[in-house]
């Protein structure tokens, strides 16, 4: 997919560059029927607190509610490719035989007129959702669930994949995006193919506005506030931090800190860290 990169006639123009929306998208306005009114929290949990800092306006958007669990094994047929505000991957807007419409996220090579199916028995392609033990190993997959009926969990950013590597003993073993290597039950089920939008890690914001317009407030440096307010503030004019290695505001370490629990219930299921030498 391309991407277009703008003259330099402002500074901010000098360096950005936007996805060719227009050569990918074919229907501007999502469908009525699969949209509900998203409210904005600003980084504030239910009891008012700001659990994730530097979040607060930008643009009103609407959720567009995805079918990750593709239980309808009739044909549906891609009818538009949308752009959807609360992901980075395009969604696929689907019909069936029956009229009912649906939207999932769509992979990369995926058009308008094309026919996708979800079943045991569905073709290896683009699209085609299927239990992982009907998926041959080595085949590029996304939208894998954990658990089998409660929808697709992991591999759902824009120019994603995983790759089955391993069938054995009544699991699959998948190499993740990031490379850690999980076993997942043959019986959840997986959509082929990359997901599209793989231009998207290419593209240079430009200018701090479009950072605001997604909702995200500036970063201010902890050495620039006082001791009250952050452990690296304080003293007269430019200060070191003073210690040893930078910590976040609550004074924990910022680099290279595991926050996992070591106990995790789910450790038994990853074979290979995505660190591991």
């Amino acid at each position: 997919m391309a991407t277009i990169k703008y003259n330099p006639t402002t500074p901010s123009r000098r360096h950005m560059s936007v996805t060719d929306y227009k050569a990918v998208l074919t229907k501007s306005t999502p469908e009525k029927s699969l949209v509900v009114t998203k409210k904005k929290h600003a980084g504030r949990n239910s009891y008012g607190r700001i659990t994730v800092r530097h979040r607060g306006g930008g643009n009103k958007i609407k959720y567009r509610i995805i079918d990750f669990k593709r239980a309808d094994a009739s044909a549906n047929t891609v009818i538009g490719i949308e752009y959807d505000p609360n992901r980075t991957a395009f969604i696929a807007l689907l019909e069936n035989e029956a009229g009912v419409r649906s939207y999932i996220i769509a992979p990369d090579g995926l058009k308008v007129g094309d026919v996708v199916y979800s079943g045991a028995d569905a073709d290896i392609k683009p699209g085609n959702t299927l239990p992982i033990a009907n998926i041959p190993v080595g085949t590029m997959i996304n939208n894998i669930e954990l658990y089998p009926g409660k929808g697709s969990q992991l591999v759902r950013a824009a120019g994603v994949f995983a790759q089955l590597i391993a069938k054995e003993n009544g699991v699959a073993q998948v190499r993740l995006p990031s490379g850690e290597v999980r076993i997942v039950r043959l019986d959840c089920k997986a959509t082929i193919g990359q997901i599209g939008n793989t231009d998207h890690d290419t593209v240079k914001v430009g200018k701090a506005g479009k950072t605001r317009h997604k909702g995200i407030r500036p970063t201010v440096r902890g050495s620039v506030m006082n001791p009250c307010d952050h452990p690296h503030g304080g003293g007269e004019g430019r200060s070191p931090i003073g210690r040893p290695s930078p910590v976040t505001p609550w004074g924990k370490p910022a680099l290279g800190y595991k926050t996992r629990n070591k106990k995790a219930r789910t450790d038994k299921f990853i074979v290979k860290r995505r660190n591991a030498k």
